[in-house]
């Protein structure tokens, strides 16, 4: 089965605004799938998605709703081997080069999606459901707060021997494409108040 992305993990994962998967939807160029994952249910998007929002930030072509759906129902009959090699005719005398544009990035999404559904877990007895990394009490927020505060995927390994690089990797993508809701923690407003001096 192939894996499905939340519209946010296909925006991280292609580079791509949010919104621009956003408008995809609003457009029908994709259904979304309502699936319960963790705690609650969440929207899911085909892993064709990745492709098609790569394909939209790279082209400097303006597609219609129609050409748009177009590719998108083109990209659901492609496995990544054929992705690879694949050329599109959004119309006469205008070819894009697919294999080119989206280059190894659906394997890389792929195995992110095996990744997460093997490794994440959202259970409301672990950290009241904060999503963690499987067999631990290690949030994502946690390895995306080290990796954004100048630790390494070695640095994190050396102090959790048990955690594997694929596992750090698929926490960091998940919780850039799954933030938290809520008050920021700390005191935002003296940080404000200290750069107006």
């Amino acid at each position: 089965m192939q894996a499905q992305f939340t519209p946010r993990e296909v925006a991280e994962l292609s580079g791509t605004p949010k919104r621009t998967v956003e408008k995809a939807i609003e457009e029908k160029v994709f259904t979304t799938k309502m699936v319960k994952r963790g705690r609650r249910q969440r929207r899911m998007l085909p892993a064709h998605a990745v492709a098609y929002a790569l394909i939209v930030r790279r082209v400097k072509y303006r597609m219609d709703a129609a050409m748009k759906r177009r590719l998108a129902t083109a990209l659901s009959r492609l496995d990544n081997a054929e992705l690879r090699t694949w050329r599109f005719e959004l119309e006469h005398a205008v070819e894009m080069d697919v294999g080119r544009l989206v280059g190894d990035s659906m394997e890389r999404a792929e195995a992110y999606g095996f990744a997460r559904d093997k490794l994440i877990v959202e259970d409301d007895d672990i950290l009241g459901g904060t999503p963690v990394i499987r067999g631990t009490r290690i949030s994502v927020y946690s390895i995306l707060g080290r990796l954004t505060h100048g630790d390494t995927v070695v640095d994190i390994l050396s102090d959790y021997p048990d955690l594997t690089a694929e596992a750090v990797e698929a926490a960091a993508i998940f919780a850039r494409s799954h933030p938290l809701v809520g008050r920021p923690g700390g005191r935002p407003w003296l940080a404000a108040a200290c750069e107006n001096r």
